[in-house]
């Protein structure tokens, strides 16, 4: 693909530059995204961001995107592994850590630091080696790695038929109704937007989590969540479909909710949500285990703010 030029036709003039870069170029609209943050599209020479409002007479040009890797590279990046022998590890995941490289984010990934930790030569067109699970961008907490393929199929069929058992802590806006209960809304992609999950959606998988109330007030709740399923997004998507979104989810919270909440809590960075323990039989020997993770700084930061509430 050579650069491509096109001037903007009169009937999409005031639409969103995704929109038309997506109808001009003939690709979907999420990978005029791609396009358009990577700053391989620009309008009359400057970069623009997806939601700008083309106008009459602009010419856009579209360059074609780098080759995508097929294989992850080794990067020297610490991480703080919390357990390890010779079929598996886990991993304290940071916030703001992915865990796989995918379009949007090639570096910089929890494989990409396992890669460099283990010395590992990876198989030709693996992304994710090891990866049995994951956690989304700006979770934290314990991460399962398999570091052999045969721990890889025994932990995947533990997965697969929900012998691994997940907890998590979080932080949610207002006061559930009942100090323990369970919420079993069928999860599927949401019918207007591709990056989130939904309740709403045409096509659903069911979904179950348990959740038990540790601490609340009027206008916030720390509470323990066990999911039974492992949908994307799914403890997300389930406190939302209650109306007690996870304290800073850009992505299902609601910020008029969160006015009411002091600052300290109210201005938290990203969802309040930790992976804090996993419990599974070990691949080779059989036996039962528990790991957990400690809370990350900014995760523990936000739980001091929130004893000055209860008391």
């Amino acid at each position: 693909m050579t650069v491509q030029y096109f001037q903007v036709p009169l009937a999409q003039v005031g639409q969103r530059l995704d929109l038309v870069v997506a109808a001009l170029a003939e690709i979907s609209r999420s990978q005029a995204k791609l396009f358009i943050q990577g700053r391989h599209v620009v309008v009359d020479g400057t970069p623009q961001k997806a939601s700008y409002p083309v106008r009459s007479g602009e010419i856009i040009a579209i360059s074609p995107l780098p080759a995508q890797p097929t294989t992850a590279t080794p990067e020297d990046i610490p991480l703080d592994i919390l357990y390890e022998d010779d079929s598996l590890a886990a991993i304290n995941k940071p916030p703001g850590m992915v865990v796989h490289p995918a379009p949007g984010q090639w570096h910089g990934t929890v494989v990409n630091a396992l890669l460099s930790y283990w010395g590992w030569q990876v198989e030709a067109a693996s992304l994710r080696p090891g990866i049995v699970h994951r956690l989304d961008k700006d979770t934290s907490g314990v991460l399962l790695v398999a570091k052999t393929r045969t721990a890889l199929e025994a932990l995947a069929e533990q997965f697969k038929s929900r012998q691994v058992r997940k907890t998590y802590r979080a932080v949610v806006v207002g006061c559930l109704p009942q100090h323990e209960g369970e919420i079993a809304f069928p999860i599927g992609r949401h019918p207007q937007d591709r990056k989130k999950m939904s309740i709403h959606a045409r096509k659903s998988r069911p979904a179950v989590s348990r959740y038990e109330v540790l601490e609340s007030c009027r206008s916030v709740s720390l509470v323990r969540l066990f999911p039974k399923t492992g949908r994307t997004h799914q403890l997300r998507v389930h406190l939302a479909a209650l109306n007690h979104p996870i304290i800073g989810d850009e992505l299902y919270g609601s910020r008029r909710m969160e006015k009411t909440l002091p600052p300290g809590i109210r201005h938290f960075p990203r969802q309040a949500l930790h992976a804090e323990a996993i419990e599974f039989r070990h691949p080779q020997n059989q036996t039962m285990m528990t790991l957990q993770a400690p809370y990350p700084a900014d995760f523990a930061r936000l739980l001091l703010e929130l004893g000055s509430v209860w008391e």
